[in-house]
């Protein structure tokens, strides 16, 4: 099915092209329709051609060590999906499958190799886009691996985890135990030096009644701060480890991509230097 240039001008690696260069791409590429739960391609499929969504969903997995399926994206209308694989040619890392009723965007290897052979300033154009998308990626890895996973967790916190929090931090200070030593020296003195009128005389029962309740309230306080603590330890270690993931993941990708557009490159002002010479 024929694609107009209307639609590329949609595509933000292609936002940079003029007319002529997308009626050029246009020529070249195919629309093409899948059905709900259709697979696009598979993991281990060549990778000689990539997709850009026109309407509908998609949603592209990878297989983790435990052989469950990850979502890696859910392309947006506009945007590609199994680009890396297409530009250098290396089989499918992933699988994608059309979600609903979806239009993409055939593109093919020799697609944009056409393009750049008659308009080779179409190169330029698409490579400052990349170079735009490498600095956002950039840019958000930044700003996630700068999140405060504390400031995280306090938003997330409820009135009474912060009492357990607050209970926990007094009830293991020195002040808490001066003081509450304090307390029983002058509650035990006062009972003696009053004798008989004392309202709770020696061996203070009252006090060991007081004591006791105080201890049974106590302890699933503090039990509940010490898994608040292990819940904050492990969305510290999730917030590293998808930060981390992440940065990787984009590195790779926009390195792959990048070195694959060199190569074309290079292998573009090779032919014609021949071509002059």
């Amino acid at each position: 099915m024929a694609c107009e240039a209307d639609i590329l001008r949609q595509v933000p690696f292609f936002a940079l092209l003029d007319d002529e260069e997308l009626a050029v791409l246009a020529a070249q590429v195919d629309l093409t329709r899948f059905t709900p739960r259709q697979r696009i391609y598979r993991i281990g499929d060549p990778g000689g051609r990539a997709y850009v969504l026109v309407s509908g969903s998609v949603r592209v997995t990878t297989i983790d060590e435990d052989h469950q399926d990850v979502i890696v994206d859910e392309p947006a209308n506009g945007e590609f999906f199994g680009f890396a694989s297409m530009l250098d040619e290396s089989p499918h890392q992933t699988n994608a499958v059309a979600l609903d009723d979806t239009v993409c965007v055939e593109v093919d290897r020799g697609d944009i190799e056409t393009l750049i052979q008659r308009r080779p300033h179409a190169a330029m154009d698409m490579l400052s886009v990349l170079g735009r998308q490498i600095h956002a990626a950039q840019q958000l890895v930044r700003v996630r691996a700068a999140r405060n996973p504390n400031e995280v967790i306090e938003e997330q916190a409820t009135f009474g985890e912060r009492v357990a929090d607050g209970v926990a931090g007094f009830g293991g200070s020195w002040t808490f135990i001066i003081t509450f030593l304090s307390g029983l020296a002058i509650y035990a003195a006062i009972n003696v030096v009053l004798g008989r009128r004392a309202w709770d005389p020696y061996p203070f029962i009252l006090l060991n009644l007081m004591l006791s309740m105080l201890a049974a309230l106590q302890a699933p306080v503090i039990m509940m701060s010490q898994i608040r603590q292990d819940t904050k330890d492990r969305l510290r270690g999730e917030l590293d480890f998808a930060v981390n993931r992440r940065a990787e993941a984009e590195v790779q990708a926009l390195s792959r991509k990048l070195n694959a557009v060199i190569d074309k490159l290079d292998d573009l002002d090779d032919g014609i230097r021949r071509r002059l010479g």
